[in-house]
C-alpha cells in the first residue's frame, strides 16, 4: 500500500475499533439499567449474535472490511462473544469511560476492570467455554488472567499489549520473541537457479493450501545466506514476512518452548510471517538439543522452513527437501560481469579466472565488486591491472573468516629463487601452477566439468625427508598463484570417535572452497595411511574415513597438498587419485652450496663464508636455514658480522638436536 492508501486505512480502521468499542459500552450500560439481559448462560453461543456483530449494513459500508479486528477474529478463530470481551478488555485500555462503567457494574469502586463474571452477565451469546484454557482468549494468550488465589470469573481480565496494539493497527513484533526470532530481507536479484528455487518452493506451498499444517519446507545445503536469501524470496513471492531462528536459541525446557511456539503461532497468523528454523551443524552432539529441534518442528503448526546441511525427519510432519547449491561457475560470472558493470569490458577475462578461482556465493560477490569500484573511485587503483589485482585479493579475504578458525594461515612469502630442487622436480611444480591456472578453461569451456566432478580436483603428493623443502615448495605455488595457504593441524581433525574425523574434514573442504585456497595436510601418512584389513569395528571405521578423503579430494576446487616423509605408508588407491607425485630428495653437495648462497637475507652482513666448506655439512635446507638463523642471533649479539666461528657453534647446536655426531670430514678447517 501507498502513504495515502495507508492513511486512510488507518483511519478507518480507528473508527470501526471506536464504533465496536461503543457497542460493547452501551451493552454494559444496558445491563447496568436492566433492560438488557443479567443471567449469565441463559442463551446458548449460537443463539444470539454479539453486539458488535449488530452493526447496520451502513456503518458497514463506512468501514473497511478487512478491519485489524475481523482479520483477528477470524485468524484466530474467536466467537462473537469471545470477540466482545477482547473489546471490553481493549475498551479498558482505550476508553477512560470504561473502567468506571465496569466498577459501577460490579458494584465496587475497587474493581476497576472487566471480569469473566461480568462479561457473561453483560455480553450477548456467552459461553462457559470461552474460560477454558484450550479456548482462543487464553490459548493465544489475547487476554492475561490476573488476581492470584481469587476465582477465576472474578480475576481482572486485561488484553495483551501487542494484541492491544495490534487492534489499532500498530503491527510489531511482540517483544517477547525479540532475542529469539529476527527478520530476513528479501535479497535483491537472486541468481536463475535459486530464483527457480524460491519459485518451487511457493508453487509447493500453493498447491497445499488447506492442509493443516502446511508441509515444512527443508533446504539442505553448506551456503547458509543462500539458503535465507531463497526462503526469503519464496515468502515474499506469496506475500509472506519471514522471521529467522536459530535452532540453539531453541529453550530446552518444555514449558517454556510451548509458551515460546504459543507466541509465534500467533505472530505468524497475525502478521502473515513464516518461520525459518536455522538447523547449522552443532559443534558437538547434544541430545537434548536435537530432542528441542524436533519438538519445535513437529509442534510449531505454522509456515515452516528448514535450513541446515543434512534432511531431518519430523513423523507428525511433511517434509519436502530441496537441495541448495552455490551459483554456477556461468552465473557467478555474471554476478561478476553485473557487480562491475562497464568496467568488467576493460579488465580482459578478469570475471572469467575470478568465477573459476573463487567459489563465492551472490553477497560476497557483490560486497566485492562494490569494494573494488569505491577504491578505483578513490584513486587506489590507477589501471585494469590494480583494479583485478584488488578484485582478487578482496575474494581471499572474503574465503578468509570461516577457514582462519579450522587451520593456520600460511604468509606465503618464499618465491622460485629460494627453491632448490632438481629440474625435473621444478618442472613438476611449475605443471601444478598451469593446472590450477588453466582449469577454468578446460573444465568449463572445454567442457571437462561436464563429464562429471570425479577427478576434477587437483592434488599433489610431496615426498621426502624432513627438511627437504615440501613446506617451501608449497608456498612457492601460493605465492605464485597468488591464493592463500593453509596448513591443516591433523591433530585437531583426526577424532577418535566415530564419524568426527569425516565431520572435521569436510568443515575443512568446505571452509576452503570459496577461495580455492591451498590446503597442506603437513605429514599426511597419519591420516591417510594404509586401508587395514577390516578386523573390527574401528577398521571399518577408518577404512570409512579413508574412503571419505578420497571422495572428498577428487570434488574440491582448488588445491590440496599433501607431504609425507614415508610414500610407502600411504595407501595404493590413494596414490593412484594423486595427480601429481613431487619426490624430493635429500640434496647433494652441490644443491646444499646452492641454498647456503641464498640462505641469508640482503640485509645480513657476512665476512668470510666459505661455502664450499658449509655445503660439507650433511644436513637438509630445514636444518640449514636452522644453522644460519642460530648462527645470526649469536652475531648480533657479539656485535659482528656472521662468521664461520658463529656458524661452527650453530652448527654443533643443530646437530646434538638431530642427535646425530659432527664429524671432522665436515667442520675440518672451518676455524
Amino acid at each position: 500500500m501507498g502513504a495515502i492508501e495507508t492513511n486512510h486505512w488507518h483511519d478507518a480502521n480507528q473508527q470501526y475499533l471506536m464504533r465496536a468499542l461503543g457497542l460493547v459500552r452501551e451493552a454494559l450500560e444496558r445491563h447496568g439499567a436492566g433492560t438488557g439481559r443479567s443471567v449469565a448462560g441463559d442463551t446458548p453461543p449460537s443463539a444470539e449474535p454479539g453486539v458488535t456483530e449488530k452493526m447496520s449494513d451502513q456503518a458497514a459500508e463506512v468501514f473497511p472490511t478487512t478491519s485489524a479486528l475481523e482479520v483477528l477474529v477470524k485468524t484466530l478463530g474467536l466467537s462473537p462473544f469471545e470477540r466482545d470481551v477482547l473489546l471490553l478488555c481493549a475498551g479498558v485500555e482505550l476508553d477512560s469511560s470504561f473502567a468506571a462503567l465496569c466498577a459501577k457494574q460490579q458494584g465496587d469502586p475497587l474493581r476497576p476492570y472487566p471480569t469473566f463474571s461480568l462479561a457473561l452477565a453483560a455480553l450477548p451469546g456467552p459461553h462457559w467455554s470461552a474460560l477454558t484454557p484450550a479456548a482462543p482468549l487464553r490459548y493465544w494468550r489475547l487476554i492475561e488472567v490476573g488476581g492470584s488465589g481469587s476465582a477465576l470469573t472474578v480475576s481482572p481480565l486485561r488484553i495483551d499489549e501487542r494484541i492491544l496494539h495490534y487492534l489499532t493497527g500498530i503491527n510489531h513484533l511482540d517483544e517477547r520473541l525479540t532475542g529469539f526470532v529476527e527478520p530476513v530481507a528479501v535479497a535483491a536479484g537472486l541468481v536463475p537457479s535459486h530464483r527457480s528455487l524460491a519459485e518451487r518452493i511457493a508453487v509447493t506451498w500453493s498447491r497445499a493450501v488447506g492442509t493443516r499444517p502446511l508441509p515444512a519446507v527443508q533446504l539442505c545445503g553448506a551456503e547458509e545466506s543462500t539458503q535465507r536469501a531463497i526462503a526469503a524470496m519464496a515468502c515474499a513471492m506469496l506475500g509472506l514476512n519471514l522471521f529467522g531462528m536459530p535452532a540453539p536459541g531453541i529453550p530446552l525446557e518444555t514449558r517454556e518452548r510451548t509458551a515460546l511456539i504459543r507466541l509465534w503461532e500467533r505472530e505468524s497468523a497475525l502478521s502473515a510471517s513464516a518461520l525459518l528454523l536455522e538447523c547449522r551443524e552443532p559443534e558437538s552432539s547434544d541430545l537434548l538439543r536435537e530432542h528441542a529441534i524436533e519438538r519445535m518442528i513437529e509442534e510449531t503448526r505454522g509456515t515452516l522452513i528448514l535450513s541446515g546441511r543434512g534432511r531431518r525427519q519430523a513423523e507428525g510432519r511433511v517434509m519436502i527437501t530441496f537441495d541448495v547449491s552455490k551459483a554456477g561457475t556461468g552465473e557467478q560470472r555474471t554476478l561478476w560481469q553485473c557487480g562491475l558493470g562497464r568496467t568488467a569490458q576493460s579488465l580482459n577475462g578478469a570475471t572469467e579466472r575470478l568465477a573459476a578461482q573463487f567459489n563465492l556465493n551472490t553477497s560476497a560477490i557483490r560486497t566485492v565488486c562494490a569494494e573494488a569500484l569505491s577504491r578505483q573511485t578513490d584513486g587506489a587503483t590507477r589501471s585494469s591491472n590494480d583494479l583485478e589485482k584488488t578484485l582478487w585479493d578482496a575474494c581471499r579475504i572474503q574465503s578468509r573468516p570461516r577457514l582462519d578458525d579450522l587451520a593456520q594461515r600460511i604468509e606465503s612469502v618464499a618465491t622460485w629463487e629460494d627453491l632448490v630442487l632438481p629440474e625435473p622436480q621444478k618442472q613438476i611444480l611449475h605443471e601444478i601452477a598451469i593446472h590450477v591456472r588453466q582449469r577454468g578453461k578446460v573444465y568449463e569451456v572445454w567442457g571437462f566439468a561436464a563429464k562429471g566432478s570425479r577427478g576434477l580436483g587437483i592434488s599433489a603428493l610431496f615426498t621426502g625427508a624432513s627438511g627437504t623443502g615440501k613446506t617451501m615448495a608449497a608456498e612457492v605455488l601460493a605465492n605464485e598463484l597468488r591464493l592463500d595457504l593453509y596448513h591443516v593441524d591433523l591433530s585437531q581433525v583426526v577424532s577418535k570417535y566415530i564419524g568426527e574425523t569425516e565431520k572435521n574434514l569436510r568443515r575443512v573442504f568446505e571452509a576452503a572452497e570459496g577461495g580455492g585456497a591451498i590446503l597442506l595436510f603437513d605429514e599426511a601418512d597419519a591420516l591417510f595411511g594404509k586401508r587395514s584389513e577390516v578386523k573390527d569395528s574401528h577398521d571399518r571405521y577408518a577404512n570409512i574415513e579413508v574412503s571419505y578423503l578420497l571422495q572428498r579430494m577428487e570434488s574440491y576446487r582448488g588445491l590440496a597438498i599433501l607431504t609425507t616423509n614415508l610414500k610407502e605408508a600411504l595407501d595404493h588407491a590413494f596414490l593412484r587419485r594423486i595427480r601429481f607425485v613431487v619426490p624430493f630428495p635429500f640434496p647433494d653437495a652441490a644443491q646444499r652450496a646452492e641454498i647456503w648462497k641464498r640462505i641469508f637475507p640482503a640485509g645480513t652482513p657476512v665476512e668470510s663464508m666459505a661455502i664450499d666448506q658449509l655445503a660439507r655439512l650433511n644436513v637438509a635446507g630445514g636444518n640449514i636455514r636452522n644453522i644460519a638463523l642460530h648462527a645470526a642471533f649469536l652475531a648480533a649479539h657479539s656485535q659482528k658480522p656472521v662468521r664461520m666461528e658463529h656458524l661452527l657453534s650453530a652448527a654443533r647446536n643443530e646437530y646434538a638436536k638431530l642427535e646425530k655426531p659432527l664429524t671432522e670430514a665436515e667442520i675440518g678447517g672451518w676455524v
